[in-house]
């Protein structure tokens, strides 16, 4: 079967019915709505005295927490930890700040995470459309920011990392991002210009590497700031184009992964592997990937580079972060799937639901 024409405008309402292209246009506006209304919510003061965080969260309302952690911790003086499970971490006290993150507010791991929180005397905080989640913090009297945007979690993700960021800078774990932010709004803005779906293939970089992927089974890589933005493009891939994808990270792949470019030989024509990249790494980390885009080109293995737009570490974040986003719904697209629905997450719950 022949891929479908990227520019033939009649493909989006039928392989898009739910709108997901939409969701991801509006990323712009998500981070100025989040930062807003996060910057107006009322805090405790009690949650400053503080010494760690942990995030709860689960699929797209986790990442959020994953890229905070990957933005503050040149800068924040206490740690971030991302809770995906069931219960808490045994080192949860007094003094750690746990907010729990849930689209939904229904998540089941997120719900039982919480509800062992309100046995220990910690500061709480939950981020959540409403649902359960909202019931239980409010009846607790605990501080709830409700969002206000409906779409998947997944595409609601101004609103799980932006609000974590305005809080961080509220209690004064770090300095004021309102300029970052001011600039990540204006820059994703410009990049839609150019990769939106009226943009030619001939001319549309998201385009041209969704085509790039398609048929093969994408390994993406990053490194410092970019490590949770390969997670990010890697779930999105999984999900909205319903896709096998993996991602890898600087310098620990190179203590391993790339001794494994050999075996099996017939896979190397299946693989594609993206390499993100922007002006905050290291210099060392740049150099690791150019010997090892030579150790790629050595086992036959093809690949691509992403690089990012802005100033700001923020804005070189979330550039690549929509960035892959378009290309992840390209490629649904190119497979005939509508990038909305996640059946096989809808079946497993309901099944654990039966239990």
């Amino acid at each position: 079967m022949s891929k479908p024409n990227l520019d033939d405008s009649r493909i989006f309402p039928q392989l898009d019915p739910d709108g997901m292209l939409q969701r991801i246009r509006e990323l712009p506006f998500q981070c100025r709505q989040a930062w807003q209304a996060a910057a107006g919510f009322s805090l405790p003061a009690g949650h400053r005295a503080v010494d760690k965080v942990v995030v709860l969260g689960m699929g797209g309302s986790a990442i959020g927490g994953d890229l905070l952690r990957s933005l503050v911790s040149a800068e924040a003086k206490l740690p971030v930890f991302i809770q995906r499970d069931y219960g808490l971490p045994a080192f949860v006290d007094e003094r750690t700040l746990v907010i729990a993150s849930s689209y939904s507010g229904n998540t089941e791991e997120i719900l039982s995470s919480f509800e062992e929180a309100l046995k220990v005397s910690c500061p709480k905080l939950a981020v959540t459309t409403g649902g359960k989640l909202k019931k239980i913090a409010v009846r607790e009297n605990i501080p709830v920011f409700v969002v206000d945007y409906k779409a998947q979690p997944r595409a609601a993700l101004g609103f799980s990392f932006l609000p974590l960021l305005a809080f961080f800078t509220r209690l004064g774990f770090i300095t004021d991002k309102s300029a970052d932010v001011a600039e990540t709004a204006q820059v994703l803005a410009r990049q839609l210009t150019k990769l939106d779906e009226k943009v030619p293939e001939a001319r549309n970089p998201a385009k041209q590497l969704a085509r790039k992927l398609s048929g093969k089974l994408t390994v993406v890589y990053g490194a410092g700031i970019l490590a949770e933005v390969a997670h990010r493009w890697k779930t999105q891939i999984n999900e909205n184009s319903k896709a096998w994808a993996f991602y890898e990270v600087f310098p620990e792949l190179n203590h391993n992964a790339t001794v494994g470019y050999e075996f099996p030989r017939e896979l190397a024509d299946k693989l594609r592997v993206v390499l993100l990249r922007c002006p905050a790494l290291h210099p060392r980390i740049r150099r690791r990937y150019q010997v090892t885009a030579e150790l790629l080109t050595r086992a036959g293995i093809r690949y691509e580079y992403a690089d990012s737009e802005g100033e700001s570490h923020l804005c070189q974040m979330m550039s690549l972060v929509l960035f892959g986003d378009l290309v992840s719904y390209y490629l649904a697209l190119l497979y005939r799937v509508d990038p909305s629905p996640v059946k096989v997450i809808a079946y497993l719950k309901e099944q654990l639901a039966k239990e």
